[in-house]
């Protein structure tokens, strides 16, 4: 066949090149199921409304047609051991229909390589043209979606790969719900087409709860070592591998929430509450399958010997609250594995890891071993050979995890734990300013110390840019200079190689009022979306979940300033557009049960509308400066001024009803 030779130089490339981010010796894997709340799981074998028959073909293409041309493969799967191809020429056709068996709106994904122009991806439903793709020549798998595409019981869908002028391989389809996501309108298309393509990658991602699919499938064994039914889940690692992570998971949450993935982020948040057990020294798992029950076995061989760093946990902690905030569901508070989780993570985990290094009477910091990722690691930087067992990411989300706690207890009624645990942020803070990071500024700022107790400065990457970003560095010239210095950094040598480490980079700059700084690291994460990733099994950088959820993220609570509060009914705006962008928009944002409309003007000039809801809103809208009064729909109001981390802003307080529209500007 044409196809089978380039095909399979191009799997020889592939395995040579393959980097594992966290492989162990070989070890028989011990995975320890995670019990999972009823509310969020499927019922035991319950079958997803739009079943696909054998979607990586490892059955043999079970439940697909063929055309003469074209058949099942095993020379270059993009996972497990076997792929559907088409040689080139007209006329050859892989498909599938199948019947909905429920209403919704889904995404069809598939990863596809070929060997030039002229093939073709495509949805029909019920024989009619639903949606279609042209596919450019790419030897190496990229993944292609199509859709959405609303089905009513009885519907039929047919998903097809067609051939063209060199050969066409395709596997692992998948099928997602849609969820209504926001849209987004600007005078800058360029953010406008970021947004539609970061949004619609990101659904993309998100599991249909009832699917059956390979569980520990990895870059080691392929196609898993079984199947599982999967929970309402979806991918944040690589997407190579039967599972997600806590890093990649907290980073994506605030994505996820803005696109409505409320019961994908509860689930996947519990799951990992629940492995964080004794046997566990209160750590998470690095990783869980997407049934949400089993450890992912890659980074897992035993309650001892599994990949944990230090910063997860307490960034599970902060997004828990984050997710509160975004959906005002009780659980959060009263799901007892979800409130142990917390208590556990910010006290006795903190006692059981702190001992290298003397911080005094009133302050513990959490400590990693110094050693590797499967004893312990203090910091997310996992390239640094550096015997870290104080880090720079870790005492920062440490100081958020408290104010977390704090805001958590307080919304369960607990004013004495919420004072306490924001008394402990205060000095966590106070004692890295004036201690804790040293005198320096720039590159000579502390952000780490070894297992001997050595201060180390310089460039850390994660434990250097999650300091400012985590809030814990003090306004003034000092964060000034250190937030240059990372920016510097970032763009020469000591840049990272993989894209999903600068994902990171606007969220550093938008949370210390550097919006054009953030929007250029933006757009530098979107110009590199169709660049091979550095590992090629993980196919280009847009393939990377981080990428597309990130950007969904920082559109809304970076560029948008939307800090959402569903359990007062409080919503916050602050207008964050750089330089050159007139105006940003976006309709149908959906916090707690109400939906909601939102435009800035410039920073000058903010207007809400509440679409639906069961209840009025206070809007808190924000401006730059100190302002006495704020017009709010041209009649001036009272404003109140306030200096939040080292940053004047005006705030006016407006009712905001059901369907009711409100404009609020600066003289």
């Amino acid at each position: 066949m044409t196809r089978s030779r380039l095909a399979l130089r191009s799997a020889v490339a592939l395995i040579a090149a393959l980097a594992p981010l966290a492989v162990a010796p070989a070890a028989p894997a011990a995975p320890a199921p995670a019990p999972v709340s009823a509310t969020t799981a499927p019922a035991a074998g319950a079958a997803a409304p739009l079943a696909v028959s054998d979607p990586g073909f490892e059955a043999g293409g079970t439940g697909w047609e063929f055309t003469s041309g074209t058949g099942t493969a095993t020379n270059q799967p993009h996972a497990g051991s076997r792929l559907a191809y088409l040689d080139e020429g007209d006329g050859m056709k892989v498909s599938q229909t199948v019947t909905a068996t429920g209403r919704g709106r889904y995404v069809v994904s598939a990863w596809i390589a070929t060997g030039g122009t002229g093939g073709r991806y495509a949805l029909r439903v019920n024989g009619a043209p639903a949606a279609a793709l042209d596919l450019p020549a790419a030897a190496s798998y990229r993944r292609h979606t199509l859709g959405p595409v609303t089905l009513v019981p009885g519907d039929r869908l047919e998903i097809a790969f067609e051939s063209g002028r060199g050969w066409v391989n395709a596997d692992d389809v998948m099928v997602s719900p849609a969820a209504a996501a926001p849209r987004v309108t600007s005078s800058d298309p360029e953010l406008t087409t970021m947004f539609d393509w970061a949004a619609r990658k990101a659904n993309s991602w998100v599991h249909l709860p009832g699917t059956e699919g390979p569980l520990n499938a990895d870059e080691r064994q392929t196609g898993g070592d079984g199947t599982g039914v999967y929970a309402p889940s979806y991918w944040a690692g690589y997407a190579n591998r039967s599972g997600y992570y806590s890093r990649d998971m907290a980073h994506q949450l605030a994505g996820a929430g803005a696109l409505g993935l409320h019961a994908e982020n509860k689930a996947m948040l519990r799951a990992f509450a629940a492995s964080a057990t004794a046997e566990h020294a209160y750590y998470p798992v690095w990783a869980l399958n997407f049934d949400n029950r089993t450890y992912l076995s890659i980074d897992y061989r035993r309650p001892d010997l599994f990949v944990r760093e230090v910063p997860a946990v307490f960034e599970l902690v902060q997004k828990a609250e984050e997710a509160y905030r975004w959906t005002g569901d009780r659980s959060y508070l009263d799901d007892p594995a979800l409130w142990d989780f917390y208590r556990h993570a910010t006290e006795e985990f903190v006692t059981l890891h702190d001992g290298r290094k003397d911080n005094g009477r009133r302050v513990k910091v959490a400590e990693g071993t110094g050693k590797g990722i499967f004893q312990g690691v203090a910091s997310y930087n996992e390239q640094s050979d550096e015997p870290l067992a104080e880090a720079g990411d870790a005492i920062g989300s440490q100081y958020q995890a408290y104010l977390a706690m704090s805001a958590l207890a307080r919304a369960k009624g607990d004013g004495r734990l919420a004072a306490d645990f924001a008394r402990r942020a205060r000095e966590l803070k106070r004692y890295f300013n004036s201690e804790w990071s040293g005198a320096g500024s720039g590159a000579d700022m502390v952000r780490g110390y070894t297992t001997e107790g050595q201060p180390l400065t310089g460039w850390g990457k994660e434990n250097s840019w999650f300091m400012p970003m985590k809030g814990i560095v003090a306004p003034g010239a000092r964060r000034e200079a250190y937030l240059d210095y990372i920016d510097a950094q970032a763009e020469g040598a000591g840049r990272p190689d993989n894209i999903e480490a600068l994902t990171y980079l606007p969220d550093t700059f938008f949370a210390n009022g550097r919006p054009g700084t953030a929007w250029k690291w933006m757009r530098h994460v979107y110009a590199e979306k169709d660049v091979q990733h550095v590992n090629t099994r993980q196919g280009t950088n847009g393939d990377y979940p981080e990428v597309s959820f990130t950007l969904v993220g920082q559109t809304v609570r970076g560029l948008l300033g939307v800090t959402p509060d569903a359990p007062a009914r409080t919503l916050t705006t602050r207008s964050a557009l750089p330089t050159g962008m007139a105006w940003l928009g976006i309709e149908d944002l959906r916090i707690g049960d109400s939906a909601f409309a939102l435009r800035h003007d410039g920073t000058r000039r903010s207007t809400l509308t509440h679409t639906t809801g069961s209840a009025p809103y206070t809007w808190r809208a924000r401006f730059p400066g100190a302002h006495r009064t704020v017009l709010v729909d041209g009649v001036a109001r009272p404003a109140r001024v306030e200096v939040l981390d080292g940053v004047t802003t005006t705030t006016v307080r407006v009712k905001v009803a059901p369907g009711r529209t409100v404009t609020a500007e600066l003289r």
